[in-house]
């Protein structure tokens, strides 16, 4: 479904990701993480081509999107980055509308078919006695469930998330990465989303990649990349594991933070 080849993105004479490929499949939900400053929301931003990349491509189902005009794109992919705002006199139903752009000309109004979809969207995030608030007016929670409404509108084939959870609450988190969970299975929406908290990223994800100074460091299934090594390699810091008896998705607790020496110490024999 989606396929990332050899992205290299620089900023003045700053590499900052180097050399990143990807491959997602079509219903999964793939979760990016690493360190502050590794380059996940730069990726992100490249895949989206809100940012340029100095080489490399991204293709939707055998599409190259550098191949393609805003309005194609936007036919296959949405991006939602960390925080979004909108007019302060537009309703939600208006917000979720706006996802219908990209499958409409410049000129041309909502039609019945459009707004059967805007219902729809409002249906599946839980919006519908939302559709008259001012967007503005919403919690933090809603807000996010007001715009993941607006992507599903788009109808597109793939859907990026920069830090959805970003400025909520640990409830709202857990709301916002359950309804992202079910809009996948229910519609085999394939997601990739940037994520800072290990334990979601374990909880609600299908594969992890693990970004570190700007390139991938490990892909695959949570129980397969999150190890104790890995996340002392990574992270500089000690954890514990334990693992699901239902799903074995692995659960991470982090203890304490390793001196930087003795970090020297197990990268230097292959940690």
């Amino acid at each position: 479904m989606l396929q990332v080849q050899s992205l290299r993105i620089s900023y003045a004479d700053r590499t900052i990701v180097k050399d990143f490929s990807l491959e997602v499949n079509e219903g999964e939900i793939v979760s990016i993480v690493g360190p502050n400053g590794s380059g996940k929301s730069t990726i992100l931003k490249a895949m989206s081509r809100l940012i340029p990349c100095e080489s490399g491509k991204v293709c939707i189902a055998n599409q190259e999107l550098g191949s393609l005009n805003a309005r194609q794109r936007s036919q296959l992919m949405c991006m939602l980055c960390q925080s979004n705002s909108s007019p302060a006199d537009m309703t939600v139903e208006e917000l979720v509308g706006y996802g219908r752009m990209p499958h409409k000309k410049w000129y041309e109004r909502l039609t019945n078919d459009d707004r059967e979809i805007v219902d729809w969207a409002l249906h599946h995030t839980k919006m519908e006695e939302y559709r008259d608030r001012l967007v503005v007016s919403l919690s933090g929670g809603e807000a996010q469930r007001a715009w993941l409404a607006m992507a599903l509108a788009q109808r597109p084939k793939v859907l990026l998330l920069d830090e959805p959870t970003t400025f909520l609450d640990i409830g709202h988190q857990l709301e916002v990465l359950e309804l992202v969970r079910e809009l996948n299975r229910e519609l085999n929406l394939t997601v990739v989303m940037v994520l800072h908290d290990l334990n979601h990223a374990s909880l609600y994800s299908d594969k992890v990649c693990v970004i570190k100074d700007g390139s991938m460091h490990v892909y695959g299934k949570p129980q397969e990349v999150f190890t104790m090594d890995l996340i002392r390699n990574v992270y500089g810091v000690e954890t514990e594991i334990q693992y699901d008896e239902y799903d074995q998705a692995p659960r991470i607790h982090i203890l304490r933070k390793i001196k930087e020496e003795r970090r020297g110490n197990f990268e230097s024999i292959g940690f």
